[in-house]
């Protein structure tokens, strides 16, 4: 196993999930907290996940739905915005 860091970041942290297939909207229901695109023969969920346990439990409800999971991507943390005075 490859751990790019050992500290934990409190903030949630987003994440690209790509799937095998065209998922239905009864199934995308499952995955209300992130959002779905369909790129060739599969499906990329996209969004911000709380933590590690919960990152843990998006991926066990892909299981428990019987989808072939094929990426999970760690996305880059944006910039805070800057506020106008």
């Amino acid at each position: 196993m490859y751990v790019t860091s050992t500290c934990r970041d409190p903030r949630p942290q987003g994440y690209r999930i790509c799937v095998r297939g065209h998922l239905g909207e009864t199934i995308l229901a499952a995955f209300p907290d992130l959002q779905a695109r369909t790129r060739g023969d599969g499906t990329v969920l996209t969004g911000l996940v709380a933590d590690q346990a919960a990152l843990y439990g998006v991926l066990a409800e892909i299981e428990a739905l019987g989808l072939e999971l094929i990426e999970v991507r760690r996305l880059p943390p944006r910039p805070p915005m800057k506020r106008s005075s």
